[in-house]
């Protein structure tokens, strides 16, 4: 008996995105389905070059095709489209796909650190990728990048952000003199962050992760109300004083009508530098207490490793430069958990499982 394309595709319906709770072809992932003889081929399009499940999928699909009778060989090409958001009438950035905000209500908690090296995780899966350093009172970006005192051209009226490590990247510390600091007023904090979004080239990306200053002030609002944003990830740490004022921040974006994306816990616990071992030396509420109090999906934990804070130090992400850690799994696993809950949010899905990743 010879497969049908009908068979194939019958076949592939028992697979299910396990994020989005529907079929892959109801879902309408499967493309290019190709029959020779015994032979099937076919692609698999998924909605983020980061899908956290992508092996699984292919898994699924190869033993769903093979089981067909009269099927000895099935090849799948795994690959990703991210969707287009629906583009505002004044839209800032109408080539970025999805507008991603940082955000942490207390500084201090390594919001930052999250940042870069989130944006480096999802540049590493394929995915294009653009970091927006809106934290008007201390930008840190240039320097944790390694391009401190470097400024940005110009063409077409418009800035060209700065390139490094597959990220485009935009920051007030490339247009500013060093040790140069600025007194805001609340009207001038918001036109700052109007100029980082509509003035900036930023090309086509699927991702722009922006990082926000502390607190509920005039940035977060202004983002809020100025970037068509798909959702906010909030960055905490396991004490009380930073979960306390992380929730003042999840009512705040609540009130702004802002999609939570879910929480990151950093600094989860201590890895010896000598052994390995990770000890929790916190004792306040966890990120997934916290995630499960405000009922947002819990994204992750990233170890307090001496080597992060030396890596961002030196300008070079840990990420980059010591991608075998136990932190970097720790980022490229928060990266793909966020990328399926803004794939979760922009197909309307609803979302009922809000348990800790892994």
């Amino acid at each position: 008996m010879i497969p049908t394309s009908e068979t194939v595709l019958e076949a592939l319906r028992k697979v299910q995105d396990p994020d989005l709770h529907r079929d892959i072809v109801t879902l309408g992932f499967v493309k290019n389905v190709v029959i020779d003889g015994s032979s099937v081929s076919f692609t698999v399009e998924l909605t983020t070059p980061a899908c956290p499940v992508k092996e699984l999928l292919k898994q699924q699909c190869e033993e769903a095709v093979a089981a067909l009778e009269g099927v000895s060989s099935v090849c799948v090409e795994m690959t990703a489209q991210v969707r287009d958001r629906v583009a505002l009438k004044e839209d800032f950035i109408p080539d970025v796909k999805h507008c991603i905000a940082v955000a942490s209500g207390k500084g201090g908690v390594g919001k930052s650190t999250v940042s870069v090296n989130l944006a480096i995780a999802l540049s590493q899966t394929g995915a294009k990728v653009g970091l927006l350093d809106a934290d008007v009172y201390g930008p840190s970006i240039p320097m944790m990048m390694g391009c401190a005192g470097e400024q940005p051209f110009t063409r077409n009226q418009k800035i060209l952000p700065i390139e490094r490590f597959g990220i485009s990247m935009m920051s007030l510390g490339f247009l500013l003199q060093e040790g140069q600091a600025v007194l805001w007023r609340g009207p001038m904090v918001a036109g700052t962050v109007k100029q980082l979004l509509g003035d900036v080239d930023w090309g086509e990306l699927d991702y722009l992760l922006v990082d926000l200053p502390p607190g509920t002030g005039d940035a977060p609002m202004s983002l809020a109300q100025l970037a068509p944003l798909s959702g906010v990830v909030l960055v905490t740490t396991p004490h009380h004083v930073a979960a306390n004022i992380a929730g003042k921040s999840v009512q705040l974006f609540r009130r702004l009508n802002a999609p939570m994306i879910g929480v990151v816990e950093n600094m989860s616990g201590f890895v010896c530098p000598s052994c390995g071992e990770v000890t929790r030396i916190f004792a306040g509420l966890t990120g997934a207490e916290l995630a499960a109090q405000f009922e947002i999906p819990f994204l992750g934990s990233i170890p307090l490793d001496p080597a992060v804070s030396a890596s961002s130090d030196d300008g070079v992400p840990s990420l980059i430069s010591h991608p075998d850690r136990i932190a970097a799994q720790a980022f490229r696993d928060i990266a793909g958990q966020m990328a399926a809950q803004v794939s979760i949010l922009s197909l309307g899905e609803p979302r009922t499982e809000f348990s800790p990743v892994g």
